[in-house]
């Protein structure tokens, strides 16, 4: 759908489950023009820095342009020749079970159901997986076990009609940012709107917290029944609904209460003070519309399900659910997660919302696809099936746009396993990750801005993704190479789409089948059956169920007829009991490590890692500590450190925070072995999965840290991509017009320039160069190679270059080289238009030194006043609680 004025193209954004309408337009430098859209019920045309950035990643730079077969550029023929060739002789000779798909929430709802339908419907494999079961399946998991069925009862608009949010594990302002400037602006309106944050770190989603609780990692399930415990105690339950509309009652009261029967262990599980506990438990029994939102927090824990279901008992025995204003909202990670689960991406679902289990639901699927092969058991959920793969049962797999190699647990395992793979299918658009230098046959996906297809957000709200990009090189949509390949196994009938709009009318009428008007499944989209391809085309943001093609916006609450998915129409409560850790510190691994994402980057960077400005904020790995731990194990903000566990190590720039609790240390997911030399997290993390829905343990890790001791330091800018294997450390970030190297090693500073002048090529017509105190501790060497009045590459080597002012280099190689520009280069002493410190705002590039520059000269006291000033935080404004923190600094 293209908007009147300017060929403006609605579409949705390809980041985070919030699933933000976009309008984007062709600009004259190739790229896209990006801005959110107004229309959108989503983001009301709110977008993040991430969203705002969309339109600098679709560079046909680092793309996968032309399928290849062992390293060697092929064409389509050989290469879907090859890989259906080679699936055939695996199944022939070890049957069906022998073969794999790895799937992905950034693939649209008509890819994944065509992967899922051959998988599961034809080769007759439970074999497929995807990466969203690191992210949500325990959400999945839980609104099975208590409704029957996976469906999110609540909207997004809930966030303003309620009158107490509580936010449980998650950093909603940094990973989740529309929907926290929602809720900031509910506040803003509405002081009184009461606000929760329960999270062992304190992060800046407490910016406009009432009340942080900064429970022990893992206390949830004790949070959570010591609550239920209360509202009974108090005679605040719900009678009449959890006896006319709940079943469980009763087992599960008796749980929560020996949870906190002794009030000093009770309090000790938790690690927080009893009066903060007490004045949670007494807001939440005195509020009726409560609206509890959780993510990560909970989902990535060997305990998973079980936090979940303890977040749903409350809700359930208070009998907040249904109505405005209230219920338990899970914000899933990745732009259709939730269409995943819609198409059967889990392995242990069929498509539609069928099941397994239902001997009719088996039988309707097969009518349904014409087939008599589809699998008759689940398949392997994520870790389980990767330990196949290491093992040698799985002889064959296909990966899609995902990178397991980073994002799944214990990565060495991970990649021995994939070494170990006879066959190794992927298909993705980016050419080089960890995970594509370890495929035997690569395939080239669209990406974003140039495939065609839909996505359902984390409301149940299905958006179009559009095509707005011609594709570079030979990339075909996810769909079409699937189809292709199952062509070639033999069943071409049932594969024969022309366009993805006959994928998506397929998936909808599955979804009516044996479900009249959505009574035996919530998920019916019987109202979208039948659209022409302009309809399709032009098909507005609907959300399910959709009985009728709604062209307004609606908003359906689930369960508002207090009628659930379940044999006898009860919602179940479900008794759970706080359990420590699979894997707990010791004397060896005395801290916990925490798992998470910032501000601007998304998932491992293969996307956002492109945007020079996304970059410049957090621009190398990095772990927080406490900064009483951090004086007791001598470490200093700056240091290298050396975390370790009992599964592996990895090394990242050391900060020191306050918000970090003792004996726990915080580390971000993103970085991988194509953007630093040994930051990949899931090196550390063990692959502790919860029992009912297989998602990993992220969020509680023991490890270790000590300094990691270097004797020279490089910044290195280059045009061109650079290889620095055999330094100790190396971090890669991406600047307009090149590259940003951060180097560490344990070599001399002399040596160091030799290492640096063996690895760079020179090739300008002029050379600046200059080495203070030569040979002493203290000596700096700067080097810049010009051609022209442009910088071709440019160094600074020291023994330390932790105490110099060095984030102006990120913009050099845009800049016109003058004589004040050498005299910086030169001299460190910069000046002008590139002194503006470390970014702070992504959207509107403003960094810190003019930040500061402005709460002095000006007399700012407030975010706004700096964004009146210098533009900083009126973008997404992710940043304001960094810019009133500088306001603070300044005053004081």
């Amino acid at each position: 759908m293209q908007t009147k004025k300017n060929l403006w193209t609605k579409t949705t954004c390809a980041y985070c489950g919030v699933g933000c309408g976009v309008e984007a337009k062709p600009n004259a430098q190739g790229l896209l023009d990006i801005r959110g859209d107004q229309e959108h019920p989503a983001n009301y045309g709110r977008l993040c820095s991430k969203g705002l950035a969309l339109g600098e990643t679709v560079t046909h730079q680092e793309r996968l342009l032309h399928p290849m077969i062992n390293g060697a550029q092929s064409n389509w023929d050989s290469a879907l020749d090859y890989s259906a060739q080679q699936f055939a002789a695996v199944i022939a000779e070890h049957g069906p079970d022998a073969v794999a798909f790895y799937v992905s929430g950034q693939l649209l709802t008509e890819d994944y159901y065509t992967a899922n339908k051959l998988m599961k419907g034809f080769i007759g494999s439970g074999n497929i997986d995807t990466n969203s079961r690191l992210c949500m399946s325990s959400t999945v998991a839980g609104h099975k076990r208590a409704f029957g069925s996976d469906s999110m009862p609540v909207c997004y608009s809930d966030i303003e009609k309620s009158d107490m949010v509580v936010i449980c594990g998650s950093n909603l302002a940094w990973c989740h940012p529309v929907l926290f400037q929602r809720l900031k602006a509910a506040k803003q309106l509405r002081p009184e709107l009461y606000i929760v944050v329960i999270d062992p770190r304190r992060t800046d989603t407490c910016s406009i917290a009432d009340l942080h609780l900064a429970v022990n990692p893992g206390a949830d399930v004790a949070l959570f029944n010591g609550l239920l415990a209360y509202l009974y105690k108090h005679q605040l339950t719900d009678v009449d609904y959890i006896k006319n509309h709940t079943q469980g009652f009763e087992e599960t009261l008796k749980s929560a209460q020996q949870e906190c029967i002794d009030r000093e262990d009770f309090m000790l599980r938790l690690g927080i003070d009893a009066g903060q506990v007490d004045v949670f438990y007494k807001k939440f029994a005195g509020t009726e519309k409560v609206l509890t939102i959780y993510s990560q927090g909970v989902n990535q824990s060997s305990q998973g399900t079980d936090k979940v279901n303890s977040i749903i008992n409350c809700h359930l025995a208070a009998g907040r659910l249904g109505k405005e204003g209230m219920g338990p909202f899970s914000v899933t990670g990745q732009p259709n997660a939730m269409g995943g689960r819609e198409v059967g991406g889990l392995a242990n679902t069929l498509a539609a919302h069928m099941d397994f289990a239902n001997r009719q639901h088996h039988a309707l699927v097969s009518d349904f696809w014409q087939t008599d092969k589809l699998a008759s058991k689940p398949g392997l959920k994520a870790v389980e099936l990767f330990d196949a793969v290491y093992q040698g049962k799985i002889k064959a797999i296909w990966i899609m746009a995902t990178n397991p190699v980073v994002s799944l647990p214990d990565s060495e395992k991970i990649t021995a396993a994939l070494k170990k793979c006879p066959l190794v299918v992927v298909s993705d658009c980016i050419k080089d990750t960890d995970t594509t230098r370890l495929a035997d046959v690569l395939l080239p996906a669209q990406g974003w801005a140039e495939k065609s297809g839909t996505v359902t957000n984390s409301e149940r709200r299905i958006s179009r993704q559009r095509r707005i990009l011609p594709t570079p090189g030979e990339g075909k949509p996810d769909w079409w190479i699937i189809s292709e390949v199952a062509k070639r196994l033999g069943f071409k009938q049932a594969f024969d789409y022309m366009h993805e709009g006959q994928i998506f009318d397929e998936y909808v009428k599955m979804t009516t089948l044996d479900n009249p008007g959505g009574k035996n499944r919530a998920l019916n989209l019987g109202g979208l059956t039948g659209l022409s391809a302009l309809d399709y085309f032009n098909m507005k943001p609907q959300q399910w169920p959709v009985l009728k093609y709604q062209d307004k916006t609606v908003e359906q609450r689930l369960f508002a007829d207090k009628q659930f998915f379940t044999a006898n129409k009860k919602a179940r409560l479900i008794a759970v009991k706080h359990q420590k850790p699979l894997s707990e510190c010791s004397s060896a691994y005395p801290f916990s490590l925490n798992s998470g994402r910032i501000r601007d980057q998304w998932h491992t960077m293969t996307r956002t890692g492109i945007s020079s400005r996304l970059s410049a904020h957090t621009p190398e790995p990095f772990v927080s500590v406490n900064p009483l731990d951090a004086q007791i194990a001598k470490l200093t903000k700056g240091d290298l450190v050396k975390v370790s566990s009992v599964s592996g190590s990895v090394l990242a720039r050391l900060s020191v925070s306050s918000e970090v609790s003792r004996g726990q240390l915080f580390m971000p997911i993103h970085w991988n072995k194509s953007t630093a030399s040994q930051a990949n997290i899931c090196r550390l993390i063990k692959a502790n999965s919860d029992p009912n829905s297989g998602q990993p343990e992220f969020k509680y890790t023991p490890v270790n840290i000590k300094k990691w001791q270097y004797h020279s330091e490089a910044w290195i800018l280059s045009r061109t991509p650079l290889v620095f294997e055999e330094f100790d450390y190396w971090v890669k970030q991406k600047v307009a017009q090149g590259y940003l190297y951060r180097i560490a090693d344990k070599v001399t500073p002399e040596d160091l320039l030799i290492k640096l002048s063996a690895l760079i090529s020179l090739k300008g017509a002029r050379k600046l160069s200059y080495a203070a105190a030569s040979h002493s501790s203290k000596a700096v060497y700067r080097f810049a190679d010009i051609s022209g009045q442009k910088m071709h590459c440019a160094y600074i080597a020291a023994a330390d270059l932790q105490e110099q002012e060095l984030q102006w280099l990120q913009g050099l190689l845009d800049e016109n080289i003058d004589a004040a520009v050498e005299r910086s280069i030169i001299s460190g002493q910069v000046e002008g238009r590139l002194a503006c410190g470390k970014m702070i705002c992504a959207c509107k590039q403003v960094g810190e030194k003019t930040i500061r520059n402005a709460v002095h000269k000006q007399q700012l006291y407030s975010a706004d006043a700096v964004g009146r000033s210098t533009k900083a935080g009126t973008g997404c404004g992710s940043c304001i609680n960094e810019i009133e923190q500088i306001i603070t600094e300044c005053v004081v």
